[in-house]
């Protein structure tokens, strides 16, 4: 008996299709299976990529059908990445150029402050007109502007020389950038813009009182 809980959550995924989920929920059924006839709920977490070409959503609804027939329960999936899968850019200027052992490039934004996943998982993101070290005859070191050592978004090829105030702009950037941002050393969040067929429409930009609120 499991005295006073109503659900049970797990979380095993990470950007992977339904398949995933089918041999997760034997081990779980296998191991917690005689608890769900107590509970009012299962949560499977995050990590489905639902939105991606090659997802195979029939299996994961046959899934979801299954156990709420079998156990009586509402089934929850939490929302993920795949609700902005491949969408939003961030904006970013090229601020200075120097050289110290490779060529460098300082940008007006930080990986710790807009896009902390390049530190913590990591990962490097996608920038247009880029590619991978040496695939392009000039390759940079991106840092951001604040004072942490490790501010460094990564290492990208381009086909020209890069100018003080050339814009980069990153791709797949929508999801995990506004929950996730800091104003670390002052720095400014970046503004929020729409982009549609009538053109770019600004939502919201932040300054000094929304840096001040979040003290």
């Amino acid at each position: 008996q499991l005295e006073g809980i109503d659900g049970l959550h797990f979380h095993t995924m990470c950007e992977q299709n339904s398949d995933t989920l089918e041999r997760t929920m034997e081990v779980v059924e296998a191991k917690f299976g005689p608890y769900f006839h107590q509970m009012k709920w299962i949560n499977f977490g995050g990590g489905h990529h639902i939105t991606r070409a090659d997802y195979d959503v029939d299996r994961l609804i046959g899934i979801v059908n299954r156990i709420k027939s079998t156990y009586d329960v509402q089934v929850y999936l939490e929302p993920g990445e795949a609700i902005a899968l491949n969408t939003g850019f961030l904006v970013t200027e090229v601020m200075d150029l120097i050289n110290n052992q490779m060529d460098l490039a300082i940008i007006d934004a930080s990986a710790a402050c807009h896009m902390p996943d390049v530190i913590e998982m990591p990962y490097r993101p996608e920038i247009i007109g880029s590619k991978k070290p040496g695939e392009l005859p000039y390759t940079y070191r991106l840092g951001g502007l604040t004072c942490l050592a490790g501010d460094i978004i990564g290492d990208y090829a381009f086909e020209e020389p890069l100018k003080i105030g050339d814009r980069l702009v990153f791709t797949d950037m929508a999801h995990y950038t506004m929950v996730k941002n800091n104003t670390f050393n002052g720095v400014n969040l970046p503004s929020i813009a729409l982009v549609n067929d009538e053109g770019i429409r600004v939502l919201k930009d932040f300054g000094y009182e929304d840096y001040k609120r979040r003290l």
